[in-house]
């Protein structure tokens, strides 16, 4: 399937994962930031926690500037040592001692055909990855390996990431994108709970 044969709302979520894989990867550039700042609602758009989301990154970005978006993602998810908020979801899924739910990522993703490729520089857990295999997924219309996949290893962790993320000092433009992660992520939960 492809971009020009899925439905409008398929679309929209793929560009949604994209977008969050994006920023999740590594700080926005001038010019994305600009795309951002001009983020709009549309019209017939409901009053909602995601479309809030998009307001308040539309008006970050419109604040931001790109050396600044830099030092923050830097200070904040790369640090020296030891990152304040890690972007790993094994951090939120671990859940004793013989979990290993990178092993489970990575096979999970080999049965859709995914892998990771040589000149990636994060592991398969990296938030900004599985949203990438959300996308892919969604391009897919496999809707059972989408929820699949998702409730699973992208909803157990993307909660708490962005608690981490809000409730941490040194942010502000990543404020704005974990609120708008946590509202998708809760709109696609409540999505994949109705199907």
């Amino acid at each position: 399937m492809t971009a020009e044969t899925l439905g409008a709302e398929e679309r929209a979520r793929a560009d949604v994962y994209a977008l969050l894989a994006r920023l999740f990867y590594a700080p926005p550039n001038p010019e994305l930031i600009q795309i951002l700042a001009g983020l709009k609602r549309t019209a017939d758009a409901a009053e909602s926690a995601f479309a809030r989301g998009i307001d308040e990154l539309a008006r970050t970005a419109a604040a931001a500037d790109a050396e600044g978006v830099r030092e923050e993602f830097e200070a904040v998810f790369i640090g020296v040592g030891k990152a304040e908020v890690t972007l790993y979801a094994s951090a939120y899924l671990t859940r004793g001692a013989h979990h290993a739910p990178l092993v489970e990522i990575r096979d999970l993703l080999a049965e859709h055909g995914l892998e990771r490729i040589q000149q990636a520089g994060e592991p398969e857990d990296h938030v900004a990855a599985l949203c990438d295999a959300m996308r892919h997924l969604v391009m897919q219309a496999d809707l059972e390996a989408q929820r699949s996949f998702f409730e699973r290893y992208l909803w157990p962790a993307m909660n708490p990431l962005c608690d981490a993320i809000i409730q941490c000092q040194r942010v502000d433009f990543y404020r704005a994108v974990a609120g708008l992660g946590r509202a998708f992520a809760e709109l696609e939960h409540d999505a994949f709970q109705m199907d």
